[in-house]
């Protein structure tokens, strides 16, 4: 049996064996690399080292920290409260409040599951009793904190940018910023639907002075895409340098000006951050010993012959490739599944024509769907948690808006200009 041969086989017993995924990558290279005949001490522990000598992943722990600091503070209800003096006067309000939420939080923070326990704790139960029935409640939650990987910050999109080996992280940035907000139209048009049929009332009148009040508690939160994407964007500083500003601006906000975080809960927030940041790196770690052994048994070349079957057709390869990513997010976190596949089909995709900008984007939005669904989906578990619920009863009410999620997944794969448009014209590498 080939090295290859042992690799998938030994990858799949592990994951079926619900191992942690880092543990499940790591052994699986080490086994690998033992069956080819090299030392695997030697080479998996280079490979691990190499993998996190990057000055672009420094961004990841920042992030981490800073979206950790707004999900404790009040930042996820003021921008609640500015999103609801927006569409107070829409019909079942409430279910755009939550979509339109999670985009600014996601927009402030990069994080899904962040999005989904602060957002979904104090407004699943408000759209309870005003909207909706709770599974309907958390699946709008789950869903649309899924926005948060697309646009900016996104510690995802930092990932692929080393997977892809020196892609500007800026412009991943803002190539991701019409894809997520497509996708949360998307998902506002799918709760149109369902809460017409439950003829759900209004919260109120349009009131501008309430916007212009809500809007200016909320400003300073806001302010913080202003710092981290125009500091970016004018050549101010670095992605890295901008995830140290946006722990620095988040800390002072919710510290000082808000005062909503005591010293004692920082210290917390410091040793979670820690613990999820070093989870992340060591896969981030053991994907590069993977991605080695990958390497050394020719494995992208393989696939690009097995999908040199679909010709010259474009359309094919896409739908394909989206059918592997939305099949690989079911069973496969975000991070890894980036790690490893990117270095397989990118030569593919290039062949084809396809941008690396557009390939990642296609790649984020796919995988973020995986967030959503079982059995390895973490917003859909944070979700049950924080409403009280389970997956048998959540799955049915899910259904509307994964249909919402493929449609825009399905513009953002054929119409590559959602991606690269905004880059391109904006002078970025696209």
């Amino acid at each position: 049996m080939n090295a290859l041969a042992v690799l998938a086989v030994f990858f799949s017993a592990a994951l079926l064996l619900s191992a942690p995924i880092a543990v499940v990558i790591g052994l699986s290279a080490f086994v690998a690399v033992y069956a080819a005949g090299f030392e695997p001490m030697e080479i998996c522990a280079t490979s691990m080292l190499q993998g996190v000598d990057s000055f672009a992943l420094l961004a990841i722990p920042f992030f981490i920290l800073s979206g950790m600091i707004m999900g404790k503070g009040s930042m996820a209800k003021r921008l609640m409260d500015f999103a609801s003096a927006l569409v107070r006067f829409l019909p079942g309000g409430l279910a755009y409040v939550n979509t339109i939420t999670c985009m600014l939080f996601g927009a402030i923070s990069g994080s899904a599951v962040a999005a989904v326990s602060s957002i979904g704790s104090f407004m699943i139960p408000q759209m309870q009793k005003k909207c909706c029935d709770r599974e309907t409640a958390v699946a709008i939650t789950v869903c649309s904190s899924t926005t948060g990987m697309l646009i900016p910050p996104s510690n995802i999109m930092i990932v692929y940018s080393v997977a892809v080996g020196g892609l500007s992280i800026g412009a991943l940035f803002i190539a991701g910023i019409i894809p997520g907000i497509l996708l949360g139209i998307c998902i506002m048009a799918a709760s149109y639907i369902v809460i017409r049929k439950n003829r759900a009332p209004r919260e109120g009148t349009l009131d501008m002075r309430l916007v212009w009040d809500t809007f200016k508690r909320a400003f300073l939160s806001l302010m913080l895409v202003v710092v981290v994407l125009g500091g970016i964007l004018c050549g101010i500083f670095t992605a890295t340098e901008s995830a140290v500003i946006s722990v620095a601006y988040a800390a002072i906000l919710e510290g000082v000006v808000y005062r909503d975080i005591s010293r004692r809960q920082f210290l917390e927030i410091l040793a979670q951050a820690a613990a999820t940041t070093g989870v992340v790196m060591l896969i981030v770690a053991a994907s590069s010993a993977m991605s080695w052994i990958l390497t050394m048994t020719n494995a992208p070349a393989r696939i690009a012959e097995a999908l040199s079957i679909f010709g010259d057709s474009r359309v094919a390869l896409l739908i394909v490739i989206n059918i592997i990513f939305l099949f690989v997010g079911m069973f496969m976190d975000m991070t890894p599944a980036v790690l490893i596949f990117t270095p397989i089909l990118l030569p593919v995709v290039r062949e084809m024509g396809i941008s690396d900008l557009h390939f990642g984007i296609i790649m984020i939005s796919n995988l973020s769907i995986g967030l959503c669904t079982p059995p390895v989906g973490t917003c859909l578990f944070v979700g049950c948690g924080v409403g009280n619920t389970n997956i048998s009863k959540l799955t049915p009410k899910m259904l509307p808006y994964f249909a919402a999620m493929l449609v825009a997944q399905t513009l953002v794969t054929f119409v590559p200009e959602l991606s690269t448009a905004l880059p391109r014209w904006l002078g970025m590498s696209s």
